[in-house]
């Protein structure tokens, strides 16, 4: 029964940085080999795998997105979190946190738990 929540402001300015936090229960994000992604979905698109963290504190990160993103984590309180700098617009967008089997099937966007997602929008 493991759950996620997301959480962090809905609302942040165009050229500052995004923060979000998940929120891990029923299960270990140190426990092997499960990696914890952030996906993300825009309005009127598509699902978009953003970045990993695994089991052991291993980062991946889309290509598109490795400049400006960095994922993180704190065990001791079971969660792990997204930072995305330079934000604009195009980043407005619900967010997801996400736990896979492992990282090579978090990188496939291959999950076995979701959060329920948060909406982020990017304005002025």
């Amino acid at each position: 029964q493991v759950q996620l929540q997301e959480s962090g402001p809905g609302l942040v300015k165009p050229s500052q940085t995004l923060s979000l936090t998940c929120t891990v229960s029923g299960g270990s994000i140190t426990t092997s080999y499960y990696a914890w992604s952030w996906i993300r979905q825009p309005p009127g698109k598509g699902l978009e795998w953003m970045g990993v963290i695994a089991y052991d504190g291993s980062t991946y990160y889309s290509p598109s997105l490795k400049s400006r993103t960095s994922i993180s984590r704190d065990t001791s309180k079971n969660q792990f979190s997204l930072q995305l700098s330079s934000v604009t617009p195009e980043d407005t967008a619900v967010y997801y946190c996400a736990r896979s089997p492992s990282t090579a099937q978090a990188m496939g966007v291959e999950t076995d738990y979701w959060g329920q997602g948060t909406q982020v929008t990017v304005s002025s």
